[in-house]
């Protein structure tokens, strides 16, 4: 039976012209000889390229071809499979969803091997297909220490893995950054990072210590670090996976990276950064399916979502969205083309990075290398007939004016800035230079906005805030009515903080007759600011109050968030 299995394979190959009869009856013979598998022996007399071999079986056999290289797996889906099992079969499960076990396999063609793990595990078998050096390599890298950080961190001191602190050599630099122990320790990292809900990973060199924080809903945190002395493996590691000169350390190095965990394709982008103790670095992640959200759903109230819709449904004119590095501004802007889009408009955006892929939308990214900036990239743009621009960020005098001609021109635009509120983006705009007769007669909405952490569902509990927590909100008068204070006690499931997950709050100005005046006749921004409190425009704190009233965060993360109000 096992001769006929193998027969398949080499028949289908001759059938596909692939290989000729004479070959394969000189390639089973070798494989008598050897023991070793048919497809080893193909590959290794130069019959048929690997590459083209796995490719040629995912078509014949219609099953993915996986490249493992970039699929980060958990320990838990790894031990479902013992390494002696794994090893005599040549392959490395990497995905469990519901009864179903996704095997990475150097032979899908062998029932024997898919029977013996379906009788194993207990689970219905999908095999998947890569090289056989792929598929040693991550079961070299895999089986050993199991997933937890901790494990295998000890399992790396057992190993002493050293590298020299200046080292240069790029030799050295990549062998020890492929050693199966610094593979699987970044591995991990990321993994926990990802299981965390992490948006950032921190890699920072110390004098004594190589200290490593995720930051989760906005916030930092210190996670269990690895040993100095691995310092310079793990940062060559990290640089080779986002394709980065490891023998350069004296410059900052921007790179990226694409890794898969569990099913999800995750969006690494990693920059290197010069210090006194060596590289800082640090890893966003983005996770490429992650749904894309709504105007309701980022935390809009009825009223604020009524008003800004009414902005985005106007034809042409400036709406800007501002806050800090952070605060949730592409995000908005993504919603808002969402709500928008239809076949009838064509809508086009610069970004830098594009974060995530808008379906109808084409998404242009900044390359400074190649001379697309922001500016040349809006000059390109005006020329492809568009109704709708969305400018990633408006960060100099030569975008902002081509921003403002587009707008005059009969197009809707829109933009972020680096503001702390509304009204400050106008004196922003002034500040680089702008006309204000052309900032007043272009923009027509301007919208601030934060994320603050929400109260944790699993631990949520009704407390007393003093005194001084409900004056420094404003909230002193308004608790005599009955309001109910929530917070999280701390649990498991939000690491003990009290806090998951994250919700906007925003103060919108739309831009009026006399805000326009006010524009023109470059008054203080207090002046635009009391202005639009006259017209009913609710601030931020404003806003994060009813977020406290409904019960979704605290009195002390407003106040954190909007402290400089």
């Amino acid at each position: 039976m096992a001769r006929k299995v193998k027969k398949a394979l080499g028949e289908s190959l001759v059938d596909a012209g692939i290989i000729t009869r004479d070959q394969l009856k000189e390639a089973q013979d070798e494989e008598q000889k050897t023991g070793q598998r048919l497809r080893t022996v193909l590959v290794k007399t130069g019959l048929i390229a690997e590459e083209d071999l796995v490719a040629f079986l995912s078509d014949k056999l219609g099953v993915p071809r996986i490249e493992l290289g970039n699929y980060l797996i958990d320990s838990k889906i790894v031990e479902l499979i013992p390494e002696e099992l794994a090893r005599k079969h040549g392959l490395i499960p990497v995905l469990k969803i519901g009864n179903r076990l996704t095997c990475v396999m150097v032979d899908p063609w062998n029932v024997f091997a898919l029977d013996e793990i379906r009788l194993r595990t207990n689970l219905i078998i999908e095999p998947a297909v890569a090289t056989e050096s792929e598929i040693k390599k991550a079961q070299n890298e895999h089986y050993g220490a199991k997933g937890t950080m901790e494990d295998v961190i000890k399992s790396v001191e057992k190993e002493k893995v050293e590298i020299k602190a200046g080292e240069t050599d790029v030799r050295r630099l990549e062998g020890v950054a492929e050693e199966p122990v610094v593979v699987r320790l970044v591995n991990v990292i990321i993994m926990k990072a990802v299981g965390e809900r992490a948006s950032d990973i921190h890699i920072e060199p110390e004098e004594t210590a190589l200290k490593t924080r995720f930051r989760v809903d906005g916030m930092l945190h210190e996670v269990q670090s690895p040993p100095k002395h691995l310092q310079s493996a793990i940062i060559s590691r990290i640089k080779i996976m986002a394709n980065l000169d490891i023998a350069e350390r004296r410059i900052p190095q921007d790179g990226r990276f694409d890794i898969n965990i569990a099913g999800r394709k995750i969006d690494v982008r990693v920059s290197c950064v010069p210090t006194v103790y060596g590289e800082n670095v640090v890893m966003r992640l983005l996770d490429v399916a992650t749904t894309l959200l709504t105007l309701r759903d980022i935390g809009f109230s009825k009223e604020i979502l009524l008003e800004y819709q009414k902005l985005i449904s106007r034809p042409h004119g400036i709406i800007l969205v501002t806050g800090p590095t952070g605060s949730g501004k592409t995000t908005t802007l993504y919603a808002s083309l969402d709500k928008i889009n239809t076949v009838e408009k064509n809508i086009i955006t610069i970004e830098d990075p594009v974060e995530y892929k808008l379906a109808g939308i084409r998404q242009i990214q900044v390359n400074e290398k190649v001379n697309l900036t922001f500016a040349n990239g809006l000059r390109s743009i005006l020329r492809q007939d568009p109704d709708i621009i969305m400018i990633g960020e408006i960060r100099d005098y030569d975008a902002a004016e081509i921003a403002i001609h587009a707008a005059l021109t009969g197009h809707l635009v829109f933009s972020t800035l680096h503001t702390n509120d509304a009204p400050g983006a106008v004196t922003r705009l002034l500040d680089i230079g702008l006309e204000p007769f052309l900032v007043s007669s272009s923009i027509i909405g301007i919208l601030a906005q934060r994320l603050i952490r929400t109260v944790c569902k699993d631990c949520k509990e009704e407390y007393t805030p003093t005194e001084e927590e409900l004056r420094d909100i404003g909230l002193l008068e308004r608790s005599q009515k009955k309001i109910k204070f929530y917070r999280g006690k701390g649990c498991q499931k939000c690491m003990n903080t009290g806090y998951k997950g994250r919700i906007g709050i925003f103060e919108l100005m739309p831009i009026t007759d006399k805000i326009r005046n006010l524009i023109v006749a470059k008054a203080p921004v207090e002046d635009i600011r009391r202005e639009a409190l006259s017209l009913k425009m609710v601030t931020l704190t404003a806003n994060g109050i009813d977020k406290i009233v409904e019960g979704l965060t605290t009195a002390e993360e407003v106040l954190r968030v909007t402290q400089e109000e």
